[in-house]
């Protein structure tokens, strides 16, 4: 098999979809803050965490173009305990990550004038609900088309804000901070940052279903069924996005705010913004105001119109599958009344929390590194399901993978399991010192 432009075309969806997806709270928050605190130091982290994580988000495109079947269908053959372990996961983290970003998306639009009167927390609720409005309306095809406008502005947003701060010689302040910095990031005091920057770099490893249920609602619109090659051009697009992007990012915050991470982060989410914007008009200029609001909303208005349709689709095919009235593939009409009303659900309880976050006083940063931490330690289970399915008998010997990604398999889930008892030890037992 090999690629055309025309197959190429009609596949691309899936992978752009689930840049869209990671390059919210992980690189506008976790990436800028790693470069205003420790420099250019944790580039080297974060190229490592994309590539041991690779492996393991491809296996829901490879899967699925290989068998025909969803990856959740893989799980539930595989092992019956796959499905009901990703099902209470997505059940927990699925209306707290939607909750977060939405969050962060409201608080960002307190910086244009028009819409600095209104509480951060209403158009939290607002950017909540039309990201609903458009999936229950315009559905899979205006996810799709959305997504592809966000990620492509906010790329060439990012992109231009970078070579403005370069042209400006802002690179010498920061230019030692490749090899050594002060502070260290490599203390164990810092694993709660380190954590959470890894929990979504690029994203979630359970975010490896995801592609493989896009992939049906693309086939369904274009009326065109990928090969294995084509659908993983169309993955590993959305993945080279992702990871440009997170350096984007970190350069941005190490260019405009370097040694002064903890006074962005600081704060309610309404200072958080404020501070976000501040910090990079001061190095740039206050024209710069309307590149990086545009670019940072972009980000996470793309992350939570992908995770409100994501989350749901996700639950609403296990329901499918444990139920036997269907594959969960989507396609039906039964099956996508389902999922409109799991939509509305996970809207009601993002909704809630917003609430509950609001009456205890929940700051941006608790609220998304919280939710970026609960990702990181459920990594090596989901690493391991995933690794387990895509080199098992379902799949074709000529499509499993090869000794390089089964080498880098085990390396991504030994990197990931011992980060996790790392964190577990020091957080709980007190391993280590506090600075």
């Amino acid at each position: 098999m090999r690629l055309s432009s025309g197959g190429i075309r009609k596949t691309l969806g899936p992978g752009i979809l689930l840049s869209g997806a990671c390059i919210g709270g992980s690189h506008l928050m976790s990436s800028t803050t790693a470069g205003a605190r420790f420099g250019f130091s944790l580039i080297g982290l974060i190229l490592i965490t994309n590539l041991l994580k690779y492996p393991f988000l491809l296996v829901g495109t490879r899967f699925t173009s290989a068998t025909g079947l969803s990856l959740l269908e893989g799980f539930k053959i595989r092992n019956p305990l796959y499905l009901p372990i990703y099902l209470i996961v997505s059940l927990i983290t699925g209306t707290f990550t939607i909750a977060a970003v939405s969050f962060v998306s409201g608080v960002l639009l307190t910086n244009i004038p028009v819409f600095s009167r209104f509480p951060a927390m209403d158009l939290s609720i607002a950017v909540l609900v039309i990201s609903g409005l458009i999936l229950l309306i315009g559905q899979y095809k205006a996810l799709d088309r959305i997504s592809k406008v966000l990620v492509l502005l906010l790329g060439l947003l990012t992109l231009f804000a970078l070579i403005s701060l370069l042209t400006n010689g802002a690179l010498d302040a920061v230019d030692n901070s490749w090899i050594n910095t002060e502070p260290s990031p490599w203390r164990l005091s810092n694993l709660s940052f380190l954590i959470p920057l890894m929990g979504w770099m690029p994203g979630p490893v359970e975010l490896c279903v995801w592609p493989s249920l896009w992939m049906f609602s693309r086939s369904k619109d274009t009326n065109y069924r990928p090969n294995i090659e084509e659908a993983e051009f169309d993955f590993n697009l959305g993945y080279v996005i992702t990871v440009i992007t997170a350096i984007f990012f970190v350069a941005l915050g190490a260019l405009t705010m370097y040694k002064s991470g903890d006074l962005m982060i600081s704060g309610t989410g309404v200072s958080f913004a404020q501070n976000l914007i501040r910090l990079y008009t001061l190095s740039i200029g206050g024209w710069a105001k309307w590149i990086i609001i545009p670019a940072s909303f972009a980000a996470m208005f793309s992350t939570t119109l992908t995770c409100l349709d994501a989350y749901p689709r996700s639950i609403s095919s296990i329901q499918g599958l444990l139920s036997g009235q269907d594959q969960g593939h989507g396609e039906s009409i039964p099956e996508r009344k389902r999922l409109q009303k799991w939509i509305v659900l996970h809207i009601f309880a993002a909704f809630i929390a917003l609430l509950i976050a609001r009456s205890g006083g929940i700051g941006v940063k608790d609220f998304v590194f919280t939710a970026m931490t609960g990702s990181f330690l459920t990594a090596p289970v989901f690493a391991w399901m995933a690794m387990d399915t895509i080199n098992s008998p379902l799949v074709d010997k000529n499509y499993r993978y090869d000794y390089f990604m089964r080498c880098l398999c085990w390396a991504g889930l030994l990197f990931l399991s011992l980060f996790s008892v790392l964190f577990i030890a020091h957080s709980f037992f007190g391993l280590g010192f506090s600075s």
